[in-house]
């Protein structure tokens, strides 16, 4: 069940990354949510999506 966690909020980050206030809201929840060894999976993934967005690199700090 925590994996269907991790994998929606995937979905639901690629979905408002249009926004980078909508995008940094989200992971921001899905950091209070997800389990420690999700979130480190979480930066790992976030550091490549964001690669080539850089407006989004803002919201890197709430992985800090």
């Amino acid at each position: 069940m925590a994996r269907a966690t991790f994998d929606y909020t995937i979905t639901v980050l690629k979905k408002v990354s249009f926004n980078s206030e909508l995008f940094c809201k989200e992971l921001k929840k899905a950091l209070e949510n997800l389990l420690p060894n999700e979130v480190e999976e979480l930066s790992i993934w976030l550091q490549c999506f964001i690669e080539n967005k850089p407006d989004l690199l803002i919201c890197m700090a709430l992985i800090k």
